[in-house]
C-alpha cells in the first residue's frame, strides 16, 4: 500500500499557524535531501530544527540592535586600545562578556576627558551584550532625563519606567 500524498498547502498553512516560517521556508529543499540520501526522520527533524532556531535567534539579535540604538561603527574590534594604556583590554573583553557584572546588576562608569573614546567603549560593549543575548538602550542622558520628565508631566512615569526595565543594561551617554 503507497503512502498518503502529502498536502504540502495545507504544511505550509500549520507551519504558519505554529509560528515556525523557517521551517515553513526550508523542509522542502531538506525533505528532497532527506529523500535522496536516505536520512531517519529524527535526522531530518533535527536538521529542519536547528534552522528553526538558528533563524529565530538571528532575527533576536537584530530585533534587539534595532532597540539598542547603538552608534554605528562602534565595536571592540576598531577601538583603539594604544590610544588608552591604561585600559586594559582583558578586562574590557571581560566586561564585554557581561556574565557576572550584569546577573549581579553592578554599574559601570567610564571616566576621561573629551574624545578619549568612552562613547565608542560604551557602545561597543553594548553590541558585545546584544550579540550575546543581552538587551541594551543607549541614550544619551539628556534625552533620557526630557522623556522621563514628560512622562511624569503625562502620569505615565510608571509606564516610562518599566518599558526601561526591559533592558539588561541602559548605557547612558
Amino acid at each position: 500500500m503507497a503512502p498518503a500524498p502529502i498536502d504540502t498547502a495545507r504544511l505550509g498553512v500549520m507551519l504558519s499557524e505554529l509560528r515556525l516560517p523557517t521551517i515553513k521556508t526550508v523542509w522542502p529543499r531538506f525533505a528532497e535531501q532527506a529523500d535522496k540520501e536516505g536520512w531517519p526522520a529524527a535526522r531530518f527533524l533535527a536538521a529542519i530544527a536547528e534552522h528553526e532556531l538558528a533563524e529565530r535567534d538571528r532575527r533576536r539579535i537584530e530585533r534587539h540592535l534595532a532597540e539598542a540604538r547603538l552608534p554605528p561603527g562602534k565595536t571592540l574590534d576598531n577601538f583603539d586600545f594604544a590610544a588608552v594604556p591604561m585600559l586594559s583590554k582583558a578586562q574590557v573583553m571581560a566586561v564585554a562578556a557581561g556574565d557576572a557584572w550584569l546577573a549581579q546588576g553592578a554599574n559601570l562608569l567610564l571616566f576621561g576627558p573629551p574624545g578619549g573614546g568612552k562613547s565608542h567603549l560604551a557602545a561597543a560593549i553594548g553590541l558585545a551584550l546584544v550579540e550575546g543575548g543581552w538587551k541594551v538602550l543607549f541614550t544619551r542622558t539628556t534625552d533620557l532625563v526630557q522623556k522621563l520628565q514628560v512622562a511624569r508631566r503625562e502620569l505615565s512615569l510608571e509606564a516610562a519606567l518599566g518599558r526601561l526595565d526591559r533592558f539588561d543594561l541602559l548605557i547612558l551617554d
